[in-house]
């Protein structure tokens, strides 16, 4: 017999399973006490392309179904011809003594000729299956006219540095611009604003009342939380907190709304950056990354992660570019054109190309963006300034660019 707990979680993934059609190459679904949805998935292990093309799919729709917080797959070997699939929604029982989550792993992976983890996700699994975020699906909410996300698939290429002064940017060109530090584990938005001991204010509506700093409203769990207490929080509770960070906020109101809210958010593409595309109104997205390879390889993923949501990407940019000599020579100490060829290769433009320069390290470290400062260290932020912004006039008027994943 289920209690009420057990019954939920059936429910759970009962829709799960309707979301994704009940298909033959589905063998369980089982959902856990924290919305994690666990899918096992039969696949050939030597058709690697087509074992991706069948995970995204999935997850991309199981993600959309309400209660599921995050999903986990299993991708298990194919069955033999004959046998009858197994269409159960709940996990095998942790045998007594076993900690669950292990025994489950090993009770869905009876074969070991399942596809091994190696499997690189390739540009036919990323190019296969709709989109699970529709354009427009996702309601606004009130107060803010637009939302761009500011990512990288990797962390320190200087994406909160993006996100600072891109929006001190737009607002000092009389925007009405918004700063949302989604980056819970890392918090940097108060430092680099110099707003380390603020605290926002309940209003009369009983919502948050966004710190100014800079012509900003901002928000961050930094001004919630103590700055020596580690972040130990999963997926479900970021995803909470960033929720009401931007819908329990007064960021603006119907008749007098933000012009574009700026979400700075974590590095990678785990649950938070996932949800945050499907979940959230978001506009457009604007990628960040420095020139070398290892920065480069992982910007396809999350383009990749963008077009499977359907989040139009309005273009890339590049951090740590250059050093300029008192001589003004360029020496390129992380690689040079990277960006350029990224953006090239998904059909995207290069936006910036932010040089190293100690004005901008400092401005961060005393919490003076370089935006604001002497002209000639803005320059680079203003010209990002003006080239978003018209990016997201241009997705009001005509479809986005099509990422596309070419060798």
């Amino acid at each position: 017999m289920f209690g009420s707990k057990g019954k939920t979680r059936q429910k759970q993934a009962d829709a799960v399973m309707k979301a994704l059609g009940s298909p033959d190459w589905l063998e369980s679904v089982s959902v856990d006490e924290s919305g994690r949805a666990v899918l096992v998935i039969v696949a050939d292990p030597a058709d690697t392309a087509g074992a991706e093309a069948l995970r995204m799919e999935a997850e991309g729709k199981a993600g959309l179904v309400p209660g599921v917080e995050s999903v986990t797959t299993v991708l298990t070997a194919e069955r033999q011809q004959g046998a009858a699939p197994r269409t159960h929604t709940h996990a095998p029982a942790a045998p007594k003594g076993q900690p669950k989550g292990r025994s489950e792993l090993l009770n869905l992976t009876p074969s070991p000729r399942r596809v091994q983890k190696g499997a690189r996700l390739s540009d036919e699994a990323m190019q296969q299956g709709a989109p699970q975020r529709q354009q427009g699906s996702v309601a606004k909410i009130p107060g803010i006219s637009r939302i761009l996300v500011v990512a990288s698939a990797k962390g320190g290429v200087g994406k909160s540095t993006v996100s600072v002064n891109l929006a001190a940017a737009l607002a000092k060109t009389g925007m009405k611009v918004g700063l949302l530090d989604a980056d819970v584990y890392g918090p940097s938005i108060p430092t680099m604003l110099g707003t380390q001991g603020a605290e926002p204010k309940g209003s009369k509506n009983k919502k948050l009342v966004p710190v100014e700093a800079h012509g900003l409203k901002t928000l961050s769990i930094g001004y919630l939380s103590d700055p020596d207490a580690p972040m130990i929080w999963r997926g479900p509770i970021v995803m909470s907190a960033i929720t009401q960070m931007l819908n329990d906020a007064e960021w603006g109101t119907p008749e007098d709304p933000l012009d574009v809210l700026v979400i700075d958010t974590p590095p990678g593409t785990g649950d938070a950056q996932l949800t945050i595309a499907q979940k959230v109104p978001v506009t457009a997205a604007l990628i960040v990354t420095t020139p070398q390879e290892v920065a480069l390889a992982d910007v396809r993923r999350g383009a990749a992660m963008f077009t499977k949501t359907a989040v139009p990407v309005i273009g890339l940019v590049e951090t740590m570019s250059y050093f300029q000599d008192p001589a003004g020579n360029k020496h390129y100490l992380m690689g040079h054109g990277g960006g350029q060829r990224m953006a090239d290769a998904l059909g995207l433009p290069l936006l910036a190309e932010v040089p190293m320069l100690q004005a901008i390290r400092e401005g961060g470290d005393k919490g003076v963006p370089a935006a604001i400062g002497d002209e000639e260290t803005a320059q680079a932020f203003h010209e990002l300034a003006r080239k978003v912004a018209i990016g997201l006039d241009t997705l009001e008027t005509k479809a986005p660019p099509e990422i596309v994943f070419e060798d």
